[in-house]
């Protein structure tokens, strides 16, 4: 059973060699001209001004679990709409609407939350 492996192994073995000599070349290659302005914090060309510890609002958390919850739909409905039909000749097919309808509970629980929250509403 091993022996399926060693090719993967391999694979990533070289794939580890090439990337340790060719971030060693750069390092030891590579121009060292230090310079503040270079060590500096970049941000899209605006003068970093206050501290890196802000607060975000919960706008920005409530738009991630928005797309999270659609985002997560898609990619659990595809699936399940392609394997619905062989599960209702296989006599599933309860079970198949009833996984899908909790999960559809579920999404929309998270949707009743978000918009509860305002998360739809722009300003």
């Amino acid at each position: 059973m091993f022996e399926q492996f060693i090719p993967v192994l391999m694979v990533l073995a070289v794939a580890a060699l090439f990337a340790g000599l060719f971030l060693g070349l750069s390092n030891w290659l590579g121009p060292r001209r230090p310079d503040p302005l270079k060590d500096s914090t970049y941000e899209c060309g605006i003068p970093v001004r206050g501290s890196t510890q802000i607060r975000f609002f919960v706008r920005f958390f409530l738009v991630a679990i928005f797309f999270l919850l659609f985002d997560l739909e898609a990619v659990f409905i595809y699936p399940w709409v392609i394997v619905y039909r062989a599960m209702l000749e296989a006599g599933h097919g309860a079970f198949a609407l009833a996984e899908m309808g909790t999960f559809a509970f579920v999404l929309l629980v998270g949707f009743v939350y978000i918009w509860r929250k305002g998360g739809l509403e722009w300003q």
